[in-house]
C-alpha cells in the first residue's frame, strides 16, 4: 500500500506506525500561518522579540502544532476523519528548528471502525515538547 492509498480499518493493526515526517516550522512558514490566523505577534514570528519576552526564540503557535499532527494523520491515511485531537504542550516548539513527527496506533475499536493514535513531535535535542492523542475513523 502506498501512502496515498486510502486506508481502511482492516488495513491497520495495533502498533502500526505513521511514517516519520519532518515538520516545516521555518520562521517564514510560521509567519504565513500567523498572518492568516490573525495571530501576527512577535513571539511567533520574530526571534529577537520573542527572546525579549523570555522565550528561547520565536515559537510555533499551538494551533499550528495541532495542524501539523492532523496533516501527518492525513498523509498516512488520506480520507480519514479525525474525530478528536488532544494535544499536550510540555515546552515551546521553537521556529527554525528541526522537528520529527511520529505516531503509533495504540487502540483499535472494531465496532466503531476507529483507531487511537499516540503522536509526538521530537526536537533536535531528542526532547518531546509536543505530544498528543487522536481518535481517527477509517472507512
Amino acid at each position: 500500500m502506498t501512502d496515498q492509498t486510502r486506508r481502511t480499518f482492516t488495513d491497520v493493526d495495533f502498533g502500526d506506525e505513521l511514517q516519520e515526517t519532518l515538520a516545516d516550522i521555518r520562521i517564514e512558514t510560521v509567519r504565513v500561518f500567523t498572518v492568516a490566523a490573525g495571530m501576527n505577534f512577535g513571539r511567533f514570528n520574530d526571534h529577537e522579540e520573542a527572546r525579549k519576552s523570555g522565550l528561547p526564540g520565536a515559537i510555533v503557535p499551538g494551533i499550528m502544532s495541532q495542524g501539523i499532527f492532523a496533516a501527518a494523520i492525513h498523509a498516512w491515511a488520506p480520507g480519514a476523519e479525525v474525530r478528536r485531537l488532544d494535544t499536550i504542550f510540555r515546552a515551546p516548539l521553537v521556529a527554525d528548528t528541526q522537528v520529527r513527527v511520529n505516531g503509533v496506533v495504540t487502540d483499535c475499536d472494531e465496532e466503531g471502525k476507529t483507531i487511537e493514535l499516540d503522536l509526538t513531535m521530537t526536537n533536535e535535542a531528542n526532547e518531546t515538547p509536543v505530544l498528543g492523542t487522536a481518535l481517527v475513523a477509517l472507512g
